[in-house]
This record gives C-alpha cells, sequence and structure tokens, in this order.
C-alpha cells in the first residue's frame, strides 16, 4: 500500500487518483509522518452501500417516499411547478406594491 504524505497528496491528487483506479491499492494519507486517511477504491455497487451505510438520512428519506407513493400521496411534477410558478408570482406582485 502506497504511503502518501498531505503535501504530496496535495501536489499529485490526479496521478494518485489514477494510480489507484488502475491498480486497486488503497493509499495510506499521513500527515507529519502519522496516519490522517485512507483512500479505497470504489465500484459503483460499493458506493451505494456507503451512502446507505454512512447516511441514515438518506435512506430514511428513500423510505418515506416509498410509503407516499404507495399510500398515493404523490402529486404529478407539472402541477407542483404550476404551484410554484404561482406562488412566485403573488409574491413578486407583494414586492411590487410594497416598493410603490
Amino acid at each position: 500500500m502506497p504511503i502518501v504524505g498531505i503535501r504530496e497528496l496535495a501536489r499529485r491528487t490526479s496521478e494518485l487518483l489514477q494510480q489507484l483506479e488502475q491498480t486497486g491499492d488503497r493509499i495510506l494519507i499521513t500527515r507529519h509522518g502519522r496516519a490522517v486517511g485512507l483512500i479505497v477504491p470504489l465500484d459503483s455497487e460499493e458506493f451505494e452501500d456507503f451512502v446507505l451505510a454512512n447516511a441514515p438520512e438518506f435512506v430514511q428519506a428513500m423510505e418515506e417516499g416509498d410509503r407516499d407513493l404507495a399510500e398515493g400521496r404523490t402529486r404529478p411534477l407539472d402541477k407542483v411547478l404550476a404551484e410554484i410558478e404561482v406562488e412566485e408570482a403573488k409574491r413578486s406582485k407583494r414586492k411590487r406594491r410594497a416598493a410603490t
């Protein structure tokens, strides 16, 4: 496993990431000789697993969305956008009146 100081990482980031992609070897990052991080290769499945394991708010939001869909608590996008447009027009009109 390559060991790279933080300054070297800053200078050679692109090269080191290319090396990571080619070899799949993890890269240990050090600061003042002490390990501070590890760069590991990820494929799309591993990345999805990482997000699911480390972002509970994302998982919760997805579960809530699935429940909303199953229970019919959704609205078509075009209707939501139209409502937003109406609200923005009202807000703009109030601002113009307040400015006069």
